[in-house]
């Protein structure tokens, strides 16, 4: 097979089985382009790849030991926490990546298992699928149109995304310290905490949202359209801090700040995402590692398509030859041509936007958060909690000066084992990160009603290159590089854009708006089969 890689020019060579380059697969796989897709990792997803928890140390490990400054190196201290120590620059291992080039993306990685785990109730390796990349999709997406007109929806199985709450003071009713985020007439006036007052201005500001882009409306927000949306809320809708943090939830802010033409366009997608699938929920998570499905299903259409798949398999790129051809080396010494070279931005500087994080695997099931609050609607998989910035302080008293957010997953997400939930943890990078995560995670299980343990952490720091695709001729061949996955919380639209500027790249004159994405049910393939087995 080796040699026949190298007989005759590739179409296109596409480095990496992240989101983007999975759903340029996709959309190729009906082109009948000779396309070569290589990854070398030894699994599917790239920087938004679903772990077992054996795929998780090793990641880590790898990681922890890339790093260009502060390298860290795991060990495991007698308390049975994984630590990072300093190691020597020299005797650095270089994390796999996409198209073998070191990657800076993620940063500070470490490890801590329960020095009881199994005890506990910790499963085997592969009962675990835990997300690099957990984002939840709008019901109004256009990555969800896009996925219905290529048919690839009927190859993922979508879970209900169901309450958003707010970290705050006890509630003296219910002895609560997680208030549900009202987003409805019906939410609104059924809160028993919110005052009369309160809830007709809340009522006031749902109502203009939704409508806001009417010409009646512009001209009360767009004059102040980059003003900070928390400052709008006070002074245009006079509602107070607990409502303000509520809103400013809604629209996963990572930094606090942002502004009301930004937020309204959040919140309006929020609230009109409700009840568009179903009762009760305004966003969907693919079951069995979120993302990282996609991407699979992404890599499974381009096969089926006559596409060839290689994992563990880096490429480097040679020296133009003014030939009009790319000319790349594999990880096996095979040379192979291709007229368009695919990858993913790798590096990233000591000033990028960078995002913390932690995934936790919990021994409860936090049950009371999922009870549903609408008639009829599905038990969601996802919850979502916001910690407004100021509402957690760390183990050394440093108060919180950004948001910061979990998504509690339950079982049903495929996840990890029944009895138990994985909690991703997000907020943007501050010098007290790490210790302000634990803290967060701490508040939520001191909110459980049962016993609940921590079996097994993983925290990192993700940072972001340009948000530009990158696009570099090469004679009449080109390189293009997507950008790094969005830190979104909630998945961007916007980075479909880079998908079908790719695409257009490789159809050439083939390539027409109309068609993107857009394909017809293969013959002889009825609803229920399964087109890409």
């Amino acid at each position: 097979m080796m040699e026949s890689l190298s007989e005759e020019t590739w179409d296109t060579v596409i480095c990496g089985t992240g989101l983007s380059q999975s759903l340029l697969a996709l959309a190729l796989s009906r082109s009948k382009k000779r396309i070569l897709h290589l990854d070398a990792n030894d699994f599917y997803g790239e920087n938004e790849a679903a772990l077992s928890l054996q795929e998780a140390d090793s990641w880590a490990h790898d990681h922890a030991e890339s790093q260009p400054s502060n390298t860290l190196a795991l060990s495991e201290n007698d308390a049975g926490e994984t630590v990072a120590e300093r190691v020597d620059e020299g005797k650095q291992a270089t994390p796999p990546t996409s198209s073998g080039i070191r990657s800076s993306i993620f940063r500070n990685v470490q490890v801590w298992r329960h020095p009881d785990a199994d005890g506990r109730g910790l499963s085997f390796p592969r009962a675990y699928s835990l997300a690099l990349a957990p984002q939840i999709i709008h019901s109004k997406s256009k990555l969800l149109s896009q996925l219905v007109s290529s048919k690839a929806y009927k190859q993922v199985e979508f879970l209900a995304v169901g309450s958003f709450f707010v970290y705050g003071d006890a509630d003296a009713a219910s002895s609560t310290t997680l208030a549900r985020i009202p987003s409805s007439r019906e939410d609104v006036f059924s809160a028993r905490s919110i005052p009369a007052r309160s809830k007709r201005a809340l009522m006031k500001f749902l109502k203009f949202v939704i409508d806001y882009e009417s010409d009646e409306q512009k001209p009360i927000w767009q004059p102040q359209a980059d003003k900070p949306l928390s400052e709008f809320l006070a002074e245009d809708f006079k509602l107070d801090k607990n409502l303000r943090d509520s809103i400013l939830a809604m629209t996963l802010t990572l930094d606090g700040h942002i502004t009301v033409k930004d937020g309204l366009a959040t919140i309006h997608r929020h609230l009109t995402s409700i009840g568009l699938f179903g009762p009760g929920f305004c966003a969907v998570y693919p079951k069995w590692g979120g993302i990282s499905e996609i991407a699979q299903v992404g890599c499974r259409a381009g096969a089926v398509g006559g596409s060839t798949y290689m994992l563990n398999t880096a490429a480097s790129m040679g020296e133009p030859n003014g030939s009009g051809e790319i000319t790349l080396t594999l990880a096996n010494e095979v040379s192979i041509r291709t007229t368009a070279f695919i990858t993913s931005q790798q590096n990233c500087s000591a000033t990028s936007y960078t995002v913390s994080r932690l995934v936790a695997v919990i021994n409860a099931t936090f049950q009371s958060l999922f009870e549903t609050s609408t008639e009829g609607a599905p038990t969601p998989a996802v919850v979502v909690v916001a910690f407004p910035s100021g509402s957690l302080l760390d183990d050394v008293q440093a108060e919180s000066t950004v948001p910061i957010y979990a998504f509690v997953h339950s079982s049903d997400t495929g996840e990890c084992p029944a009895g138990q939930s994985v909690i991703y943890l997000t907020m943007q990078t501050t010098p007290q990160s790490s210790h302000l995560l634990d803290a967060a995670l701490t508040a939520l299980l001191q909110n459980e009603t049962t016993t609940a343990d921590v079996l097994y952490k993983l925290y990192y720091e993700q940072a972001a290159t340009s948000r530009q695709p990158l696009a570099t001729p090469q004679g009449s061949a080109t390189v293009f590089e997507f950008p790094s996955p969005s830190l979104s919380l909630a998945f961007d639209d916007g980075s479909l854009d880079a998908v079908q500027e790719a695409w257009k790249l490789i159809m050439k004159d083939e390539g027409i708006d109309d068609a993107f994405m857009q394909f017809e049910d293969r013959e002889g393939v009825d609803d229920d089969d399964d087109v890409y087995d």
